[in-house]
């Protein structure tokens, strides 16, 4: 990560690329802004707070694809199957990552990559291991190396492997290869949504074996939708490592889904 393309060449990429875009989906972005305020009147924009480069804070932009107040409401930051707080519009933008084009805003700003490990919320950054912590050291991005190979179909601890995997390979080729493929992902994958909070599930978990109640005590990974959950192994001295999700773009998300929400 230390060549001429990491250090001034992505940037450079970055900016030609999210230009670029915003400029020719300029009719496509106002179109669908129309419709989330018909839909549900109220800002079309959602703006969230997330961690990036080097552990610093920025406020994420997205297109709305929930009711107003959704974090305060329902299942809170956690975004379930057929939530009934994704109005009609979201639940077809969210299906496309439609909702994600305004990132290229933060793109611009120079808070996100094009590519690189999709952001998390303080609340995740606060539970990361120093290995975890790794996926810090580049911006992060709009789609990702994770993105591609699964989205929130595969565990924290496999999409962080492939975050790591990423940034241990960066190249501008490894790049077009993430953003060719980025778009028959997000066809094929649809609106995946995991069915439990891992960093919440490992919270708690860490709570319990501080406390002593339960011991050795193993975190529980979330189910694939369709599919069935993966237990992991119990570590005796820590919580195993499942799925997460997240609001209006955090299940992470993240992103190229996602988040976010998360569909990371």
């Amino acid at each position: 990560m230390t060549g001429a393309y990491a250090r001034f060449g992505k940037r450079l990429c970055d900016l030609v690329f999210a230009w670029g875009v915003l400029i020719a989906t300029s009719p496509i972005m106002f179109v669908i802004a129309i419709l989330i305020w018909l839909d549900n009147p109220g800002p079309v924009f959602y703006r969230q707070e997330r961690i990036g480069r080097h552990g610093r804070p920025f406020r994420l932009w997205k297109f709305r694809s929930m009711v107003i107040g959704a974090e305060h409401k329902g299942a809170g930051a956690l975004v379930e199957k057929q939530d009934a707080r994704v109005t009609r519009v979201g639940r077809v933008i969210r299906k496309l990552s439609l909702d994600e084009i305004p990132q290229l805003f933060n793109v611009v700003a120079g808070d996100m990559s094009v590519v690189g490990p999709r952001p998390g919320l303080r609340y995740q950054f606060e539970q990361y291991d120093d290995v975890q912590r790794g996926r810090l050291k580049v911006r992060p991005g709009v789609t990702g190396w994770a993105q591609i190979n699964g989205r929130n179909s595969i565990d924290w601890g496999r999409r962080i492997e492939l975050d790591l995997e990423y940034i241990e390979r960066l190249s501008f080729g490894l790049d077009l290869r993430i953003m060719a493929l980025t778009i028959p992902s997000v066809l094929k994958g649809g609106d995946m949504i995991a069915s439990a909070d891992y960093w919440k599930e490992r919270a708690k978990a860490r709570a319990a074996a501080g406390s002593g109640a339960v011991p050795n005590a193993a975190v529980p990974n979330a189910a694939v939708p369709n599919g069935p959950a993966v237990p992991n192994a119990a570590v005796p001295n820590g919580p195993a490592v499942p799925n997460a999700a997240g609001p209006n773009g955090p299940a992470v998300d993240d992103g190229p889904n996602h988040a976010g929400a998360q569909r990371q």
